[in-house]
């Protein structure tokens, strides 16, 4: 299956399920968002990129920005679900943005106290109602001390920074620009990056063609719209940016598996069945 590359609306999310009713599992996505998760109970395997791993209680399973990710539900779990923005942590965003974790997975983390304590204070300061200023604050306090401790522990393969800001640049002209006709050769033209270039970096640093990754960011939105407006399905075509229904249906169908009108009557909430709600 595809990766859908998501937009996300939000520079923080958590989620968390005790009670086994939404599955951890999900399909093939990446954004520029940092996701974590902790394992309390039950098992789960972890994909990043082309590695796996198994998911066992005591565990955390991380995926860097624009890192392919997905998890499979073995038996139901229990766990705490953490979707970062790097912007709101720019003390921690230029270290992650400068390399990729050795491994994903960082085993037995009850054995770091203060690790897991720093888990249930985000988590809390989420749950709270008051001042919502402050609490921004304390989050961010929170988050930078989580991800100091767990960066201790996380070696990182360091990437050439020329091809990281490169990388940054096209994602970020592509998410801002996807409803519009874009090419390699419309990208070569308006970022001045040779468009063999480009492609280079979808393929080895994404694991995507660049015009599945196009693609994708149009239909995380057109998921949007099938869920939270009665739009017909070819006005969203056009909105966001498929030259004809055909093409629609056909990249849907190809990230998705089933057509825009059965996401739609399975999805009438604001629920995303690709990954978590975005």
């Amino acid at each position: 299956m595809t990766p859908l590359y998501e937009k996300r609306k939000t520079d923080f999310y958590y989620r968390t399920d005790k009670n086994h009713r939404v599955k951890l599992g999900c399909h093939p996505h990446l954004h520029h968002h940092i996701e974590f998760v902790y394992m309390i109970e039950g098992h789960s395997v972890g994909y990043a990129d082309s590695a796996a791993y198994q998911l066992c209680p005591g565990d955390i399973f991380i995926a860097f920005p624009n890192q392919i990710h997905r998890f499979v539900t073995t038996e139901p779990e229990k766990y705490m679900l953490f979707i970062v923005g790097p912007d709101i942590i720019p003390e921690i965003a230029a270290i992650i943005g400068s390399g990729l974790p050795e491994t994903n997975l960082l085993k037995n983390v009850d054995r770091y106290p203060e690790l897991v304590e720093l888990l249930y204070k985000i988590a809390g300061v989420v749950c709270e109602e008051g001042d919502s200023r402050h609490r921004d604050i304390i989050l961010r306090g929170y988050l930078l001390a989580f991800f100091g401790e767990l960066l201790r522990r996380l070696p990182l393969t360091k990437l050439h920074s020329g091809e990281t800001q490169a990388l940054k640049a096209v994602v970020d002209y592509c998410s801002k620009n996807y409803t519009s006709p874009l090419s390699l050769a419309a990208l070569e033209d308006k970022l001045h990056i040779n468009r063999y270039y480009i492609s280079h970096l979808f393929s080895d640093r994404l694991n995507i063609r660049f015009n599945d990754y196009i693609n994708s960011l149009r239909v995380s939105q057109a998921c949007r719209y099938l869920r939270q407006t009665d739009k017909s399905i070819t006005e969203i075509s056009e909105l966001v940016g498929f030259g004809t229904l055909r093409t629609f249906n056909r990249a849907f169908i190809k990230h998705l598996k089933q057509t825009p009108s059965s996401y739609r009557k399975q999805n009438s909430t604001d629920t995303c069945v690709v990954s978590v709600p975005i």
